[in-house]
């Protein structure tokens, strides 16, 4: 059995905002296109905003974004979908990654640094406002409070309703929390990477932090869609390629961590993929879940993880095999 609700009924406030989320938003990574470092090979941008507009249109109310995200072209497109659709979506996106005109990358949490960023965001997004402005990567580690203060006079200039961390461990959130409160944190979180659940989630508990979880399905590796033969034709800037879970030896092992889910799933009619993001919502400290889509078929694939949730039976064999296959 599955407890099923609709997606307006399991809307969970995100920290001390008053945002309200669905149990997913959509990740808008992928659909950045290729050329850059951690690119996922190229996209179709009409697929991109198509699947945008099914996931809207199926309930999803917030995207995930950064300007990072194939050098700004990720929020280019989320802007395009957004302008093409009657709904009206949190947007939340994210800085501290920057680029030169060579395409190669660098950081800054430098308070002059961010507010380029930012404006530049505001533009792309073609938005007077940024529901959610995080910070991408705490690096360099040195200038985490000046980036976190100028963060939190962003806010009261009015240019974003909310501040946010991602990939941020507890000491440095500590550092954050002595010059303004943490609305949320975005951490990596899914059934092969569970570092976070020692002292990152309790602390998230205690300060009323609200967590988004990225990679649930482990970058498409839990979707069901992957097979050896698929890992080994992705593209050459795929950075996927050189992802240890989509190498041996762990790729094997991960793959017939894909035909429990996939057996779990069946009866319920949900694919891999929507069991391995239950997973993670299973957690009482996960708000929501970051799911990326790059097609209106994918999107429709991995919708029911907005209602579908685990009895304890089936979240406990799943660990249970994780338990007994360890890498």
């Amino acid at each position: 059995m599955t407890t099923t609700t609709s997606a307006a009924s399991s809307l969970r406030a995100l920290g001390n905002s008053n945002l309200l989320l669905t149990p997913i938003g959509f990740g808008a990574w992928a659909i950045g296109g290729g050329n850059w470092e951690f690119a996922w090979g190229p996209q179709d941008d009409n697929e991109s905003i198509a699947a945008i507009h099914r996931a809207l249109d199926l309930g999803v109310n917030w995207i995930d974004t950064a300007a990072i995200y194939g050098l700004g072209h990720s929020e280019e497109v989320v802007a395009k979908a957004l302008k093409t659709t009657s709904h009206k979506p949190y947007v939340f996106t994210k800085c501290s990654m920057r680029w030169h005109d060579d395409r190669s990358i660098y950081r800054s949490l430098k308070a002059k640094s961010l507010e380029e960023e930012l404006h530049a965001s505001l533009r792309r997004l073609g938005r007077d406002s940024i529901d959610l402005y995080q910070i991408h990567w705490p690096n360099p580690e040195t200038e985490i409070e000046e980036g976190w203060a100028a963060l939190e006079k962003f806010k009261d200039q009015g240019k974003i309703r909310y501040i946010g961390l991602s990939n941020f461990n507890v000491e440095q959130m500590k550092r954050a929390q002595k010059i303004a409160p943490i609305t949320s944190l975005q951490p990596p979180y899914s059934m092969l990477r569970r570092a976070i659940e020692e002292e990152i989630l309790p602390f998230a508990q205690a300060n009323n932090i609200g967590v988004i979880n990225y990679s649930p399905m482990v970058s498409g590796l839990l979707t069901g869609k992957m097979t050896a033969e698929r890992v080994a034709s992705l593209p050459q800037d795929d950075w996927r390629r050189r992802a240890p879970e989509f190498n041996e030896p762990r790729l094997s092992r991960n793959l017939r961590l894909v035909d429990l889910l996939r057996e779990i799933g069946k009866p319920h009619n949900v694919e891999p993929g929507v069991v391995a993001v239950a997973w993670t919502l299973h957690h009482p400290a996960i708000t929501a879940s970051i799911v990326g889509g790059r097609s209106p078929v994918q999107v429709e694939g991995l919708a029911p993880a907005l209602h579908f949730r685990l009895t304890g039976e089936e979240y406990q064999r799943i660990n249970a095999f994780l338990a007994s296959n360890p890498v």
